[in-house]
């Protein structure tokens, strides 16, 4: 199947191309360009009037969507559910997360991405284990009793995936010396979160190829005049990305502009850390057996601890421009290019390029997405499965 869509106004993951056509060839972009002769063995043409057609959003932290979360729907339906939900707002690929859980709820998330992997479910990128190995200082809404000490075969299931990426958050200085290092070489990647260590214990996690910070300042030592921290290390350190969450709510507006600044460029992506009520009616939840609100895009418990985030990737983008005063162009680097790099898919995703995986977002200019495809395939305005 060959389509053209016409009409439209691309952005490239570097510039702007006014009046432009997108020549789609099965999964791959064949042709981009604002001269382009429309082959004579294209099957569809679409006219997308004018309209905004951007990279993909991808986004490596999504508890849930649509009603449901991963922690208590560790089946190949949810993951369908949470992804279907997502791609309405531009997420075409995604890292669904389990947050920390007992063990066998571990298995069964790792066994259902298996198969979502082999069935190659649309939009799934891989799995995202945010925990169970942190520290219980900063445990934020994940429950204490499940926190816990490595078990001596976690290895093998942490990297158990025969495809797809595995990203694991972890408290370095709560894993003993090597664990990062092993992890990193049987290919999985590995983040620092829910962490109260000091800044040495973040450059000893660089050696052995700690890449990111998962929520930046949320859940993590901060920075202050005679001990870094975890955020000092973020910042100080030029080759760890590092997860943003821009709801508003999460982190003060100033402070990430202020992170954003001291950061190299291109190494901070937009996350939503997105709960079930994420294109979903209800607003409320559960999870490990207490109800979470959603109340004006908050997420918290009865108390006010906050819990995860009511927030699309979307929202993120137009968040990062009106909170942050970043350029439209950087904020959707940091929602498609930098995650796609972060991820090690930077040759394929996050640019609309020849040769690159045709999975676009197209937007109004207002930002509110109009349609989304994924790998070539339009999903359609009304979220259904493809």
């Amino acid at each position: 199947m060959k389509t053209a869509l016409t009409n439209t106004h691309v952005f490239t993951g570097e510039e702007w191309l006014e009046a432009a056509t997108v020549i789609i060839n099965g999964r791959i972009i064949e042709a981009v360009g604002t001269s382009i002769d429309i082959p004579d063995d294209v099957d569809c043409v679409r006219n997308l009037n004018g309209e905004k057609l951007v990279p993909g959003f991808i986004d490596v932290q999504v508890n849930g969507g649509g009603g449901v979360m991963f922690n208590q729907d560790t089946s190949l339906a949810g993951l369908r559910s949470i992804a279907q939900a997502h791609r309405r707002y531009g997420t075409t690929g995604m890292l669904p997360t389990l947050i920390t859980d007992d063990r066998p709820v571990m298995e069964a998330a790792v066994t259902a991405m298996q198969e979502a992997l082999d069935n190659n479910e649309p939009g799934i990128l891989g799995i995202h284990l945010e925990g169970p190995y942190l520290n219980r200082v900063r445990k934020g809404v994940h429950q204490e009793d499940k926190i816990r000490s490595m078990e001596t075969d976690a290895l093998d299931l942490l990297s158990r995936l025969t495809a797809g990426k595995t990203l694991v958050t972890l408290a370095p200085e709560k894993n003993t010396s090597g664990i990062i290092r092993q992890l990193v070489e049987r290919g999985v990647l590995v983040a620092a979160g829910h962490t109260a260590g000091v800044y040495d214990d973040y450059q000893a996690a660089f050696s052995e190829g700690l890449s990111c910070f998962t929520h930046l300042f949320n859940a993590m030592t901060p920075m202050e005049s005679r001990e870094p921290g975890a955020v000092g290390a973020a910042l100080d350190n030029d080759d760890s990305w590092c997860g943003l969450i821009v709801d508003g709510y999460h982190v003060h507006p100033a402070t990430l502009r202020s992170a954003i600044k001291a950061k190299k460029r291109g190494k901070m992506m937009l996350v939503t850390d997105a709960m079930a009520t994420v294109g979903s009616d209800q607003d409320f939840f559960e999870l490990y057996g207490q109800k979470i609100y959603s109340r004006e895009g908050r997420c918290t418990t009865a108390e006010g601890v906050l819990a995860g985030a009511h927030l699309d990737m979307a929202t993120a983008v137009r968040n990062s421009v009106e909170l942050l005063s970043l350029s439209h162009d950087e904020a959707l680097r940091m929602a498609s290019l930098y995650p796609a790099e972060f991820l090690g898919l930077g040759n394929e995703l996050g640019r609309i390029e020849k040769g690159y995986r045709a999975s676009m977002v197209l937007l109004d200019d207002a930002g509110l997405v109009l349609d989304t495809w994924i790998d070539g395939r339009d999903t359609g305005m009304d979220g259904l499965d493809i």
